[in-house]
């Protein structure tokens, strides 16, 4: 049975979901929703998709769509969730999976009430490079985790353009800034690397005072750009984390980690791509190397995309799409899902929290 989708938002989900889903067999792409007429059936048409929305209501009560991929602004994204979820639709969601904290609880109740199948597109763990990583430290390449850093730092607003289609970030009441959006993909691979956080602490702060435009306009944003976490996770390892969007010739992504027998450390030049991640390790004796990716995580039978392919991100979203697809059909269980994302929002509310009361705080005790 063919598994129709309808996506929320004409630019990056028409940019980089789009050729994710086309990339899937027995997956259509029937329906587009933007907020205006004219834009829905313009979109529609430049992307050769049948049938324009501009009422997301009416898009997840239709009945000839069965998943419903939600992106747009966290804000505004929350009611269309609920409004998916109410009506039985399986669910791609962008992330930050919510505004906050209390909307995150409304999605998870919503999502435990009903059978559908929740993923977030945060697709980091699908990168070649995340991928041997992970087998490697599940066959045990470092021995016990000891301690390591992780990097998510870029350069988004250092030189401002005022025709990048994110400048929004400045604004209160998004649901955003540094670390909810960089920050929650961190979390998201941290988390599927590692196991659970028991601990940690935080300073959650603005770096970038202005934003001034290469014409000398210049705004001051509302939103935090910096964060700078210490976490200690079940396994017995610390971590020390430092995002930002706000950071000049940015180190963009970095995960180094040692443990009791070596080391192993993933980087890309900036947001983790499947072509341009790689990863080094080494073990006690030797020197830090490059590891070689296998085949089998460069190139997935069945997916028209491989590592290669652009846009970049599309590859790792098509395998995350395809294992929803599966889940849908009664096979494994999908990654990241629903319960993952309640997870990563819970410790993003114990690093606000730690951050303004000056305090280490248990992700447990959050409710």
């Amino acid at each position: 049975m063919t598994l129709r989708v309808g996506i929320v938002s004409a630019a990056w989900g028409g940019f980089a979901h789009l050729p994710a889903w086309r990339a899937i067999p027995g997956v259509e792409v029937t329906a587009i929703c933007t907020s205006r007429r004219e834009t829905a059936e313009a979109a529609a048409g430049r992307l050769k998709i049948d049938r324009p929305f501009w009422d997301f209501e009416v898009l997840c009560a239709d009945p000839d769509i069965d998943i419903i991929d939600c992106g747009t602004r966290p804000s505004v994204r929350l009611p269309m969730v609920l409004a998916a979820l109410a009506h039985g639709k399986h669910v791609y969601n962008a992330s930050p999976h919510a505004p906050d904290w209390s909307g995150a609880k409304e999605i998870d109740a919503a999502w435990r009430a009903g059978a559908s199948v929740g993923v977030i597109d945060a697709f980091s763990e699908w990168i070649p490079a995340h991928r041997q990583m992970k087998a490697m430290l599940d066959e045990g390449y470092l021995g016990r985790p000891l301690g390591g850093t992780c990097h998510m730092s870029i350069s988004l607003f250092n030189q401002p353009n005022k025709l990048f289609p994110y400048n929004w970030f400045a604004q209160a009441g998004q649901g955003v800034s540094a670390v909810r959006n960089n920050g929650s993909h961190a979390l998201y691979i941290l988390l599927h690397m590692f196991g659970p956080i028991e601990e940690l602490v935080a300073d959650d702060s603005q770096i970038l005072r202005e934003w001034v435009y290469a014409d000398g306009d210049r705004i001051a944003p509302e939103t935090n750009d910096l964060a700078n976490v210490i976490l200690k996770f079940s396994s017995g390892l610390t971590m020390q984390m430092q995002i930002s969007w706000s950071l000049p010739l940015h180190v963009g992504w970095v995960l180094d980690v040692a443990g009791e027998n070596g080391r192993l450390v993933a980087s890309s030049p900036t947001f983790p791509t499947a072509r341009d991640c790689t990863l080094k390790g080494g073990q006690l004796g030797g020197a830090l190397e490059p590891i070689a990716i296998p085949g089998g995580f460069k190139h997935v039978p069945g997916i028209a995309l491989d590592w290669q392919s652009e846009p970049q991100p599309s590859f790792p979203m098509a395998l995350s799409m395809q294992r929803m697809v599966e889940a849908i059909q009664g096979g494994p269980k999908p990654a990241p899902d629903f319960a993952r994302a309640l997870e990563v929002e819970r410790i993003q509310e114990a690093i606000r929290i730690s951050s303004a009361e000056r305090r280490w705080v248990r992700p447990a005790d959050i409710v």
